[in-house]
């Protein structure tokens, strides 16, 4: 089994690009967004998804297997490693301009694909340490209020109107960013309150982990001011909006027009793997570490990504994770290849 785990080495790959974008000049410094958006888009069309679930046996020692959480461990110290040298090149003399679109894009791709997500899967683990590296991860993107309003918000309110993670039919994303940004933010502040006031305490204090986290994040930004200069920080700050843009995409065709019922009570059905896209495409699974397996993911979220299943009866993604955010980015397109799969969907639940 523990063969099996070093299938997810793959990121490993895209860090060793973006060491060496951040070191190099011309062409080379966009190979890793090449990867990303070209060549594992285009494999995708043409390799097969695989629905295959691990047997009985095969899961409990997946489960048991500390190499999978080691994996999420050192992409902590490589997406840290990576940011300390993009903010030591940013100053590099002679740099172009593509020079420093494609550095901050690649580095905005690292916060996003794992700076956020691996944070998202150590985010729903119980232990304090991988609640500490999550809320670490989030911090190189500045969103570490994803880790409040995701697991007590949008696990809550998934596939709901009340839900600003969840799209709507025929939501274009443009929209949809400017709705789940600002109301996904507001709703972390109402948990957090909510939260500090159930144990006594007080919204304005230290108690609520919001003000924490702000506080944090302002630090974090100083810090690289100061160490780094005004140059550097304006770059580390364009790619965690990247990073940030990345997430609410891949928020945007998780759950896009899939809708629970609300019952009699005004309570929702539970949230089945029918409320969220699926996708079995191998390499984008591989390299976002399960997250496409999301049907799963939203029925027990509390289960660990190398043992995420394949439902029947959950929506399937045309392809893969990274050609179905790129398709997202042509609301028409998006529409004329979705909408009529979400119709299938709704009707058949």
């Amino acid at each position: 089994m523990r063969l099996r785990a070093f299938r997810y080495i793959s990121p490993v790959i895209v860090y060793v690009g973006a060491l060496r974008s951040f070191s190099t000049t011309g062409w080379e410094v966009w190979i890793p967004i090449a990867y990303a958006w070209v060549v594992i888009p285009l494999l995708e069309l043409f390799i097969t998804p695989d629905p295959r679930n691990l047997s009985a046996t095969e899961e409990e020692l997946a489960r048991a297997d500390r190499t999978y959480d080691a994996f999420l461990y050192l992409v902590v110290g490589l997406q840290y490693a990576a940011l300390v040298q993009f903010l030591f090149s940013m100053n590099q003399p002679g740099l172009s301009w593509l020079d420093i679109a494609g550095r901050i894009w690649v580095m905005g791709i690292a916060c996003g694909t794992f700076g956020i997500n691996v944070g998202h899967e150590l985010g729903h683990r119980a232990s304090a340490f991988e609640q500490f590296l999550a809320k670490s991860l989030l911090l190189t993107s500045l969103y570490m209020h994803f880790f409040i309003e995701h697991n007590k918000g949008h696990h809550k309110r998934v596939a709901t109107r009340e839900d600003p993670s969840s799209a709507r039919y025929g939501e274009w994303i443009y929209a949809f960013y400017f709705r789940t940004i600002i109301f996904s933010y507001l709703s972390a502040w109402e948990i957090a309150n909510r939260e500090v006031k159930k144990k006594g305490g007080r919204a304005l204090s230290l108690q609520n982990e919001m003000i924490r986290f702000t506080l944090i994040q302002i630090a974090f930004v100083t810090a690289i001011f100061l160490l780094f200069g005004w140059v550097s920080t304006v770059c580390f700050l364009a790619a965690a909006i990247i990073g940030i843009l990345l997430l609410e995409t891949v928020n945007y065709i998780e759950h896009y027009g899939l809708q629970r019922k609300q019952l009699p009570d005004g309570k929702y059905e539970r949230a089945m793997p029918a409320h969220s896209w699926n996708s079995d495409h191998v390499i984008g699974r591989l390299m976002l570490f399960e997250l496409s397996r999301h049907s799963d993911h939203h029925y027990l979220a509390s289960r660990k990504y190398q043992v995420l299943r394949h439902h029947d009866d959950s929506p399937q993604m045309p392809t893969g994770y990274p050609g179905m955010m790129m398709l997202s980015m042509i609301p028409p397109a998006w529409f004329y290849v979705m909408n009529p799969r979400v119709r299938k969907a709704m009707n058949s639940s």
